[in-house]
């Protein structure tokens, strides 16, 4: 049994409900105001078990499936059932890390909201990529195009972290590369031996 399953089950659950019953979709999103005035907490994690429609939620939960079956598998083979916790504890907490831009830019700005599970996603791919260096993955910009993780990884913080600079684009970048940081740091605390294979690739 994979956590990932559990987790792809919950999501697609609540957010199929949530599209259906737009109040509910108000409640749960992620609203910085609300979360820091009026103590909503909860915020902080229920956006990400909700979407903006069928492609978004279809897009994370791609990627989630593809990349957190591989993850657990290598942390179940290393760590045993101590690997399951070990995912859990690395979504969930990747969920909390990925608003903390939000509620740094928006805790004033109750018109701001977002959604969604991408900064989760991204701390599990990121944990992902550092676990399998050498894994060869996809671009989506270019497809087709096959490129090792360790050069993958790189190239998608770039991007992320250039077009949350550049904003006007409606999506969360800033959340999506905290949650890529995040995963990252949660997989060298982990076994630091993670994060120096990862940089041999570099210097050998």
């Amino acid at each position: 049994m994979y956590v990932t399953y559990l987790l792809l089950a919950i999501t697609i659950l609540i957010s199929v409900k949530a599209m259906e019953d737009m109040t509910l979709k108000g409640k749960l999103m992620m609203n910085p105001y609300d979360v820091v005035h009026n103590k909503k907490w909860y915020r902080c994690f229920s956006h990400a078990f909700i979407h903006a429609d069928f492609m978004h939620l279809g897009f994370n939960m791609f990627v989630l499936y593809g990349f957190g079956i591989g993850l657990e598998d290598t942390l179940v083979f290393r760590y045993g059932f101590q690997g399951y916790i070990m995912f859990t504890v690395l979504y969930l907490l990747g969920i909390l890390f990925a608003t903390l831009p939000s509620l740094i830019k928006h805790k004033d700005n109750p018109s701001y909201n977002a959604l969604g599970a991408s900064g989760a996603v991204m701390a599990v791919l990121f944990a992902y990529i550092l676990t399998n260096p050498e894994r060869e993955l996809e671009l989506l910009l270019l497809p087709g195009i096959d490129i090792p993780g360790y050069i993958f990884g790189p190239i998608i913080l770039a991007i992320e972290y250039a077009m949350s600079k550049k904003g006007g684009t409606g999506i969360a970048h800033d959340a999506h590369f905290a949650g890529a940081i995040f995963g990252v740091l949660f997989i060298t605390a982990v076994d630091y031996h993670y994060l120096l294979n990862f940089f041999k690739h570099f210097v050998s």
